[in-house]
């Protein structure tokens, strides 16, 4: 890939820029302060300076750089200084101030005797002050300094003088960055840099590694076209936050198999052979043991005095290549690091040292806690006998504890081996066969959330089954596969193999097998729209199971019978049947049955309405999943969608935003969907960004979830952008691709045709007004087909039965949006659907009073339209729903509705904080400086003095200033007296 072709952007680093664009503002106005910048080696230092000179010059101010450079012992004087001077020199701007200024003569290469006495020194410094002075006096000045930590002693006395001698009272800022990691505890910039921040103008600042989320973005954004999940998500965990350590990596994707870049690996390894040979010795044994190793264990593997490793274990920490723990161990301060020195390693040291290590930790004891390591080094070690033992140790102590995407990768490690080791040296037992650990492994994927991972290995085991496998088992591969496709979305393909399972075994005698079997096929029936089976099978399995006292089944099979029998989950009879559901899984200790019963009465309470009785049922759903470690299989998923949607609903939207940022921190591929909630918050605030972040889930196998997700924000988009083809046509595809084999379409259809003809109504609203009958016709023919739509879903939805209040009161919409469209505004129409959305959607229901507020406008009802109105700017403000807010703010200019009272109650009309805003603002202040003086945002301050033009009436800041003195809103500012 190019690289240098294209500009690295700037991901992360919002509150850096904004910190250094403030001091910005503050050198134009002659009150500047240096800032050293601190940050790793490729961390994002030069990158984030870039950004910043950019902006100063942009802005009219001059940016001169200079850089220091690694010179070993011998180092050039004043090189960074000399290097200003030249810049300076190249600008005819300039030229007078050099011109008295004999101090850039000497720099740039004559007269050097006058430096070599105190004296010449001092003058050479003044000089530079002074020069720097008046430079900036001709135009605010930026004087840039990288990598400090390459400094002559002559440069950093110079930056000492200029900063502790007050050279920054003029129209100049100084940024200077250096390497930390590069700073140990005797490199001669340490003392200078202590001496520097104690200073009262200079601020010290740390460019910490970036997010994972803002690596991911990154290398999103320089990757060559659209990168797989698992690339990225590879790179983001390897890079461990280091920007340049994360575009080598992704330059290398298309040649690496694993191991560290050569070029980077050259970056890695300059300072390990800067050690003595015998911390390299120690180094190099670390790297075997892995990121962090116990000193104990280290000291025995690399088998030295005492006395010779501490001393090597000072040094290597003393550059800052080891980090000493507090519980007496020592790890790389970079994994990458690591990797370069383990890859440095000769293969057959390598091999040597790995079997040393499982030697140790072997005869420490064969706990279960280091059988992935013993694993780990046993494979390396070609001992593949005891690497296959150690692995199947490993997978049943992460089962244990409740780590299945542990349990799953070791797992795979057993499958991986079991051909290459000989039978009789393989383990035995019951349980432990090719088939069963493949089962076992697809049980452990599918609850790690990697669903398609869990499809392949079912199909795996499905291919393994021998001519001899007996019915049980064959039947048990299948019924497997069949939950794991109906996990995928692919409802055929499980009912076909479901269907296989349960004609495999007999129904008599009784079996827990053909019990599961029986629940397998309940719910892939269900799925391909065959109720009749599903409960017909259902209510037989249930007795089979009662009768076996198979709890868990029993428990699955009463959610299945709740969900689909008369009345629902959302009636009592289906709440009754999955409270008794839980109860029984719970006895049983089959968390993933439970937590289906928990997601189930969640459902329940929010299709009928009950917010707050659905939160509990998910707050126990999540915590019985976190105690489990299932936090990442499908019900957990689908509880941590619902939490975000009950959080947006309920308008907790700041809320929704940072639980679902935490979310996205954890989630595996197939969870991308949960995150849904926050992309409504993001469009509804105005974030562009929303529509192409819901195209990218449509990205990859399908996900109905997904793709229910995307269908609403790119519907909802489109019709914000006002473009009613694009709406319908989302609409369109997305009701085709979530509509199940049996033409049963699912229940958001209501909400997708009810966006669309939102829409539609604006379109034909728009043409109307021209006289286009002709487009009218077209968008009112429109407006019936998907009103009726939304109508024969909401009365007929996915169970059957009519939906609950969201689906009718997107209904009423639908209907008030189709009379719109047709014969203009409703107010009593958009009454009704005001009272709809009562039932707790805060931002939807804001939505509809706009409408209302249009409606009353359009029927002379203008009291009325002025109460709907403030309600709905105050919901807006509240939310931070920027475009709604414009939208309300343009209904009040263009029907003359501004809400603007008596002059003895206009000061009770505006919040204290405005009451503050319209001071400043009579003085004259622009916004950022009514933010600086309040101590809040420019952005932020500007949409409090909107607020307070549309509060006042105004059209502008002076008219809004004007009003407020002639209404005594605020007194004129006292005169000084002479």
């Amino acid at each position: 890939m190019p690289q240098g072709s294209m500009v690295t952007p700037v991901v992360g680093r919002d509150a850096e820029l904004a910190r250094l664009s403030s001091m910005l503002d503050r050198a134009r106005d002659g009150e500047a302060r240096a800032v050293l910048i601190a940050g790793d080696a490729g961390v994002g230092k030069t990158r984030l300076l870039n950004e910043v000179s950019a902006r100063a010059g942009a802005d009219g101010m001059t940016v001169v750089t200079g850089h220091c450079v690694d010179l070993g012992d011998v180092g050039l004087p004043y090189l960074p200084f000399t290097e200003v001077l030249g810049v300076l020199a190249a600008d005819e701007r300039f030229a007078s101030v050099l011109a008295a200024h004999p101090v850039a003569e000497r720099l740039l290469g004559a007269g050097t005797d006058a430096v070599r006495d105190v004296d010449g020194r001092l003058r050479l410094f003044e000089g530079m002050a002074g020069l720097l002075a008046d430079a900036a006096e001709v135009a605010p000045l930026l004087l840039v300094l990288e990598d400090l930590h390459w400094a002559d002693q002559s440069s950093r006395d110079l930056l000492r003088f200029l900063l502790g001698r007050g050279v920054l009272r003029h129209r100049l800022a100084v940024f200077a960055s250096y390497r930390a990691d590069d700073v140990h505890r005797r490199h001669p910039l340490r003392p200078l840099l202590a001496e520097l921040v104690r200073l009262p103008a200079v601020e010290r600042l740390e460019l910490r590694p970036l997010a994972d989320s803002d690596v991911a973005l990154l290398v999103r954004a320089l990757g060559p076209g659209p990168l797989p999940d698992a690339t990225v998500r590879r790179i983001v965990e390897r890079a461990e936050g280091n920007a340049f350590y994360a575009e080598e990596l992704l330059a290398a994707t298309d040649s690496e198999s694993g191991g560290v870049p050569s070029g980077l690996a050259d970056v890695l390894l300059i300072r390990f052979e800067q050690l003595s040979d015998t911390a390299q010795q120690v180094l190099r044994t670390a790297a075997v043991a892995g990121r962090r190793v116990e000193h104990e264990v280290l000291r025995e593997a690399v088998g030295l005095p005492e006395e010779e490793l501490e001393s090597a274990l000072r040094e290597a920490v003393g550059r800052q290549l080891l980090v000493a723990g507090d519980d007496d161990t020592y790890s790389f301060r970079h994994a990458l690091a690591r990797e370069a020195v383990y890859a440095d390693l000769l293969p057959g040291e390598r091999a040597r040292l790995h079997g040393a290590f499982a030697r140790l930790l072997a005869g420490r004891g064969r706990t279960a806690e280091s059988a992935a390591e013993r694993a780990h080094h046993y494979r390396e070690n070609h001992d593949l006998a005891e690497a296959l033992a150690a692995s199947l140790e490993a997978a049943d102590h992460a089962h244990r504890v409740g780590a299945p995407a542990e349990e799953q990768r070791h797992l795979e490690a057993v499958l991986d081996l079991w051909q290459a080791v000989d039978a009789e040296a393989r383990p035995s037992g019951g349980g432990v066969d090719r088939v069963t650990l493949t089962l076992r492994a697809s049980a452990a994927a599918a609850h790690a959330g990697e669903l398609h991972r869990a499809v392949s290995l079912s199909r795996s085991a499905l291919a393994d089954l021998g001519q001899d496998a007996g019915s049980e088992l064959a039947a048990r591969v299948r019924y497997t596969l069949a939950g794991n496709l109906l996990s995928v979305d692919s409802l055929t393909a499980a009912f076909a193999y479901s269907s296989e399972a349960l004609g495999m075994i007999p129904e008599d005698p009784p079996s827990r097998t053909w019990v599961w079997a029986a629940a397998t096929h309940v719910m892939t029936a269900r799925h391909v729209g065959d109720n009749e089976t599903a409960r017909r099978v259902a209510r037989r399995a249930l007795g089979v199971a009662e009768q076996l006292r198979v709890t868990d089944a029993q428990a699955d099979l009463q959610i299945s019978l709740a969900v689909f029998d008369i009345g629902g989950r959302s009636s009592p009879e289906g709440r009754e049947r999955l409270l008794k559901a839980r109860d029984l899984a719970r006895s049983s200790g089959n968390a993933p049955v439970e937590l289906r019963a928990l997601f189930n009465l969640a459902m329940g309470c929010y299709e009928s309405g009950d917010l707050a009785d659905c939160v509990p049922w998910l707050t126990e759903g999540l915590d019985r999943a976190r105690r489990a470690g299932l936090l990442s299989s499908p019900y957990p998923l689908e509880m941590r969608y619902l939490r975000l949607v009950v959080l947006h609903v309920l308008g907790r939207w700041d809320e929704c935003v940072r639980a679902a940022a935490a979310d996205a921190e954890v989630l595996p591929a197939a969870g991308g969907h949960t995150v849904g909630p926050a992309l409504y918050v993001a469009l509804a605030r105005g974030d562009l960004t929303a529509a192409d972040r819901a195209r990218s889930l449509l990205e990859g196998p399908f996900d109905w979830m997904a793709t229910l997700v995307a269908g609403i924000v790119l519907t909802d988009a489109a019709g914000q952008r006002r473009d009613p083809e694009d709406a319908v046509r989302w609409m369109r595809s997305t009701v085709s691709a979530l509509t199940d084999e049996a033409g049963t379409r699912p229940d958001v259809t209501v909400r997708l045709a009810t966006l669309a003809l939102s829409a539609v109504a604006d379109a034909a609203a728009g043409l109307r007004l021209t006289g286009d009958e002709a487009g009218v016709h077209r968008w009112t023919a429109t407006a019936t087909e998907l009103v009726e739509l939304a109508r024969a879903t909401a009365a007929h939805g996915a169970s059957g039965t009519p939906q609950g209040p969201e689906g009718q009161a997107w209904l009423a919409r639908a209907e008030a949006e189709w009379m719109r469209a047709v014969s203009g505004p409703d107010a009593s129409a958009w009454a009704r659907v005001v009272t709809a959305f009562d039932y707790g959607d805060v931002y939807e229901r804001a939505r509809c009073r706009l409408r209302y507020a249009e409606a009353l406008v359009a029927a002379g009802r203008r009291e009325e339209a002025v109460a709907e109105a403030r309600a709905v700017r105050e919901t807006a403000d509240d939310l931070g729903a920027t475009p709604l807010r414009e939208q309300v703010d343009t209904l009040v200019r263009r029907g003359r509705l501004a809400d603007t009272p008596a002059g003895g109650d206009r000061a009770g009309v505006l919040t204290a904080r405005e009451q503050e805003v319209l001071r400043l603002l009579a003085l004259g202040r622009s916004n950022r400086r009514i933010g600086e003086e309040l101590f809040i945002s420019g952005k932020t301050a500007s949409v409090h003095v909107s607020n307070i033009l549309a509060k006042l009436g105004a059209s502008s800041r002076g008219e809004a200033v004007a009003v407020a003195y002639r209404e005594g809103l605020i007194a004129p500012e006292p005169s000084a007296s002479g």
